[in-house]
């Protein structure tokens, strides 16, 4: 009986990530398919492209709470004063709504050759939002850092994943000194390894050089451009 409960909180998680906040705010605002936008994600960095910024950022928003929303409720039905084991509920529940997040059920389609793909977003938003749901001040850490390294690097790739490694870091840290379990840092070793997955792309693009640049390094580069 407890199994299933784990499942069907699972699968609700899972549900719940899937949600393609992106897409209905794009098609809401503009009447736009953001799939057939630049990248095709359904993330808010892919938003801002095809609705503008308060677009991109109220899904940003959006995919963060239904990753947190998952842990509070994996956090309300198996409470760690139970059992310290559901820390496991506790991570899992977050990477199912990444899961969901990066591969859409409601997002279901075939390519040109017949293959049947789940389309979504990087993970980005929804990791900070299993670390939000996890240990609410990690925000407040981990947001100001991996803006950082978005506007002084200027690879929006590497600063998503740059989250994943964060969290990791945060919350191995944190159960050194015993404040959370130390399952929640197996959260971000998972998270950066689907987030890496489902940003193969953009990975071959940096090895090639052909990423787009964004923030500072940007506007240093068009500077060069404009003065060469």
């Amino acid at each position: 009986m407890q199994l299933l409960s784990v499942v069907g909180l699972l699968m609700v998680s899972y549900l719940i990530g899937a949600i393609p906040s992106g897409m209905i705010i794009v098609k809401l605002s503009t009447g736009k398919d953001v799939r057939q936008v630049e990248s095709g994600r359904t993330g808010g960095t892919n938003v801002m492209r095809a609705a503008g910024f308060w677009a991109g950022l109220a899904t940003a928003l959006l995919d963060v709470l239904k990753s947190a929303v998952a842990v509070w409720l994996a956090r309300a039905i198996f409470p760690l004063s139970l059992s310290p084991w559901y820390a496991w509920v506790h991570v899992l529940a977050p990477i199912a709504a990444i899961l969901g997040h990066n591969y859409s059920v409601f997002l279901i389609r075939r390519d040109i050759k017949g293959r049947i793909r789940l389309g979504g977003g990087a993970g980005g938003a929804p990791c900070v939002g299993g670390s939000l749901g996890l240990w609410a001040p990690s925000v407040l850490i981990i947001m100001p850092i991996a803006a950082a390294i978005l506007y002084f690097v200027g690879y929006a790739s590497i600063a998503t994943m740059s989250v994943a490694l964060l969290s990791t870091l945060l919350f191995g840290i944190l159960a050194i000194f015993g404040i959370t379990p130390w399952q929640y840092a197996l959260y971000g070793i998972i998270s950066f390894i689907i987030l890496s997955w489902s940003l193969r792309p953009n990975i071959y693009r940096l090895v090639k050089g052909q990423e787009r640049l964004v923030g500072m390094r940007a506007r240093g580069m068009k500077a060069v451009a404009k003065n060469s």
